[in-house]
């Protein structure tokens, strides 16, 4: 996906690119690995670190094995023990005797204010536009054999994300409205902020049998692991193709890019397993680097595609200002003071303005304007191209060199050319002869 960055633009603003997505798919890694640990940890009684090394472990090892092979047969499996665990725990959930169905009104239903809109609606800038910049995508579409099978995949996977998203909403639903009374939790009752996140492992532990209980276990242990090994070889093959190869050793051998390409596997499973264990809000980093992939990539990835005007002065001004911007607008699920205050902000909702999808429009904005603008500037000799740092008009000045030679050797053949038909008028001619003689 970052190749088109590097192909337009350079090495370095191709490597520049790649932070968000390095960011994006290590949070999202060590956020699947606590979520396992977290329900491993209620339905096993098992020690949430040693859930989340053992599935680093497992997913890395055959992720360093076999590749983006072992990754494909394997999610295979995976998709089919997540539809199966999940189908099967919702209707047990919804039938036990303890969820109570009519107090849906009081624990599920909410209402969205008009000062709400703005925020939800920026929300779904986030997962439907900002979705379209992750490398785990491409990374399958781009292995595909034709067009027609990349288009088709892309169209079921979303159709079965539709789908699978209806069971964990089901289950989320029962749970809202269970009596836990009624079950054997003995935890704080009503249930917490902070407990309702972990929701659906109660809810396989407390209102299913346990062979059901078991079997969504490997449900939930199948998206992890599915997730898991995608990430990690996204992350492995970037750092390999788009930084180790295009910067620091672009002579390197196909033998040798395996195995940084291994190396690094094994380094992001550690990084994500520790960050996983020491760091408590690692879902709150998770969104704070999808943020960046919407407000960042997304328009970055537009431009380096589909406007040709676009260069490396364009697209490193609008990254910069775009993180800026960004990270001034605050955070508040890692308690990230914000420097910019939106209008409708309030400190107990924090920004309800739709900031990213403005900060994306911004980005737009810069990335198309400076691309412009400095294509004039240096174009039109205003500012010396000596001081294209990026090399962006490089190939224009080799253009008017070539023009000014061809034109030079035009010159230089007309001289000849006159020269000799100067040397052929002048030339002594023989006499004459008289028709007497």
């Amino acid at each position: 996906m970052l190749d088109p960055f590097q192909d337009r633009y350079g090495r370095v603003m191709g490597a520049l690119m790649c932070i968000p997505q390095f960011l994006g798919d290590l949070f999202w890694t060590a956020a699947i690995l606590s979520a396992l640990g977290s329900t491993m940890a209620i339905i096993l009684d098992l020690d949430e670190t040693l859930s989340v090394v053992i599935s680093a472990v497992i997913s890395v090892s055959y992720t360093l094995v076999g590749g983006l092979w072992s990754v494909a047969y394997t999610d295979i499996v995976q998709l089919i023990c997540l539809s199966v665990g999940l189908v099967v725990a919702a209707p047990f959930i919804m039938t036990n005797q303890a969820v109570e169905l009519q107090r849906i009104q009081e624990t599920w239903l909410g209402e969205v204010t008009l000062q709400q809109t703005g925020y939800f609606l920026d929300r779904y800038g986030l997962l439907i536009l900002g979705g379209t910049t992750w490398q785990e995508m491409y990374q399958r579409t781009l292995a595909c054999r034709t067009t027609r099978q990349a288009v088709a995949s892309s169209v079921v996977a979303g159709v079965m994300c539709l789908l699978l998203s209806i069971p964990p909403a089901v289950i989320g639903f029962a749970g809202s409205a269970a009596d836990w009374n009624q079950t054997g939790y003995m935890g704080e009752i009503p249930l917490t902020v902070e407990q309702m996140h972990f929701i659906l492992p109660m809810a396989l532990q407390y209102l299913c049998p346990m062979t059901v209980s078991i079997l969504g276990l490997g449900a939930v242990s199948a998206a992890v692991m599915s997730s898991t090994d995608s990430s990690t070889l996204c992350t492995a093959s970037v750092f390999t193709k788009n930084i180790y190869k295009s910067i620091v050793r672009q002579n390197a051998s196909d033998r040798e890019m395996v195995w940084v390409m291994r190396v690094a596997i094994v380094v992001t499973g550690a990084l994500a397993a520790v960050i996983a264990i020491v760091v408590k809000s690692v879902y709150g980093l998770f969104i704070l680097c999808s943020d960046l992939m919407y407000v960042i990539l997304f328009p970055q990835f537009i431009c380096v595609l589909y406007i040709s005007s676009c260069n490396a002065y364009g697209s490193f001004v609008g990254f910069v200002v775009a993180f800026i911007l960004r990270a001034c607008s605050g955070a508040k699920l890692i308690n990230f003071p914000a420097v910019i205050r939106y209008p409708l902000y309030n400190k107990t909702d924090g920004q309800l303005f739709p900031f990213r999808t403005l900060i994306a429009v911004i980005g737009f904005f810069l990335i198309i304007s400076v691309s412009v603008g400095t294509k004039l500037l240096f174009t039109r000799g205003w500012i010396s191209r000596k001081y294209d740092i990026f090399d962006c008009f490089g190939h224009l000045q080799s253009s008017d060199t070539a023009n000014e030679t061809e034109a030079v050797e035009m010159l230089a053949e007309s001289d000849r050319q006159n020269e000799q038909n100067y040397r052929f008028d002048n030339r002594p001619r023989p006499p004459v002869l008289s028709e007497e003689m």
